[in-house]
């Protein structure tokens, strides 16, 4: 009995990337800002860096990786709007975090936004990168004047 249905036979496996097989992107609960507490600890460590229209807090955490905090007010947008904005940023982490890793410092990390037109993946993770790697520079020096 036949079901109708075609079926294409053809088609060829896609190879994954190397890369991207040995070192999984995931984002899992531990590498994120979720508590209050924590969020208050970052804002009074008092240490930023602003491109455009993100701010990113930072503090030192004490671990081998980074977390991720963000806050996005009201006044980005409609839910919608600043629900994107929070998964683009979500994104650009999960993807670039082995590249963030490069200072042997585990940051926690809050990024804040402003009102601003959408930017695409690739801008928010350049934005990201640029200002991560800044703070942990900026940790380091602190860290080696004391």
């Amino acid at each position: 009995m036949c079901s109708g249905r075609v079926y294409d036979t053809s088609r060829q496996s896609v190879e994954r990337d190397p890369q991207h097989q040995r070192m999984p992107a995931i984002f899992p609960k531990s590498m994120r800002l979720t508590k209050k507490l924590e969020f208050d600890a970052v804002y009074r460590a008092k240490m930023r860096r602003t491109r455009g229209p993100v701010t990113i807090y930072s503090r030192l955490n004490g671990l081998p990786h980074h977390r991720l905090g963000l806050s996005v007010g009201r006044i980005v947008g409609a839910a919608t709007r600043r629900n994107r904005i929070k998964r683009l940023f979500r994104e650009a982490f999960r993807l670039h975090q082995h590249a963030l890793k490069s200072a042997s410092i585990g940051l926690d990390l809050i990024v804040s936004v402003k009102p601003h037109d959408f930017k695409h993946l690739d801008d928010y993770a350049a934005l990201l990168n640029s200002c991560v790697l800044e703070l942990a520079e900026a940790w380091m020096k602190r860290e080696a004047g004391r």
